[in-house]
């Protein structure tokens, strides 16, 4: 989008007197091909702010726990996880404690999860401040993306003293958490560009949502390491952006051994290439969002 001043060379004063006008001001499309408009975004980077802290206050707002959700939730299913597939099923944890193995790839599941939950119905849910103010629309399902990020950071204590517990220390490959999180936002922001630009046309995109995350968590190497899938499915099962996400974690912070590059490598592509075409479409239909909403 681009904000442009109309008016005529004569525009300092009325052919009837000395009355001056307003200058028009027209909101028109950017021409050519463009991706992002990254400055637009940046301009509006105040209103970014707004609505990731407004989506952190609601989330906690009158409940007894607070913050603690953002942690009881990951123990929670890692004690299910631990029961169910290292108890009964007994599968392996690539010589680590199941524990841990399994809280390491609940971390930027859980994020990930919360993130395409949220931002999957953002732009229907701020129809009211779409349809009465012009703003870079891409904002809204970024900041719906950020904001579970706090989440993330308090889960992310409990897993470092879990390390101190089980003895497990990080290699120096933890320098490169913070790329393997960059990608997991980018995945997010990827599924939820494409479902919350979907749910504007489409109400019952809301009810696939949660269907879709919990089929996509047993699709992902949450429960199981990515070893254990045969190595002829192993790259088609790669194009499941989580698992190079989740590989990576582990490896980051629990230094396997033995990570699968190639799974990084492949995962991390499609995410680019998810990331592009819903970035694209979601400009593309943003156009209409302000009628439909």
């Amino acid at each position: 989008m681009s904000l442009s001043t109309l008016a005529s060379p004569q525009s300092g004063a009325s052919s009837l007197g000395n009355v001056t006008r307003k200058p028009r001001i027209v909101v028109q499309r950017r021409k050519g091909f463009a991706v992002v408009d990254l400055r637009a975004v940046w301009q509006y980077h105040e209103l970014l702010y707004f609505l990731i802290w407004r989506d952190v206050k609601v989330r906690y707002k009158q409940t007894v726990l607070g913050a603690a959700w953002a942690i009881l939730q990951p123990l929670m299913t890692m004690a299910i996880l631990t029961v169910v597939f290292s108890k009964f099923a007994k599968i392996p944890s690539d010589g680590l404690p199941y524990p841990i193995f399994a809280f390491t790839a609940l971390l930027p599941w859980t994020y990930f999860a919360a993130a395409i939950n949220r931002s999957g119905t953002s732009v229907v849910d701020n129809a009211r401040l779409i349809s009465k103010v012009y703003f870079p629309r891409l904002i809204i399902p970024i900041s719906a993306a950020l904001a579970p990020l706090m989440d993330f950071a308090i889960a992310f204590t409990i897993l470092l003293g879990m390390m101190l517990w089980f003895r497990t220390a990080p290699t120096w490959g933890v320098l490169a958490l913070p790329l393997f999180l960059l990608l997991a936002l980018m995945a997010a922001l990827a599924v939820a560009l494409w479902l919350s630009a979907l749910n504007v046309k489409y109400r019952d995109v809301r009810h696939i949502v949660p269907f879709l995350v919990q089929f996509w968590m047993y699709a992902s190497p949450v429960a199981y390491p990515v070893s254990l899938v045969p190595e002829k499915w192993r790259l088609l099962y790669s194009l499941n952006p989580m698992v190079g996400v989740i590989e990576g974690f582990r490896w980051a912070l629990l230094g396997n051994n033995s990570p699968d590059f190639t799974v990084m490598a492949t995962s991390t592509v499609m995410v680019m290439a998810m990331l592009v075409a819903g970035i694209v479409y979601f400009n593309h239909m943003e156009r209409t969002f302000a009628d439909i909403v």
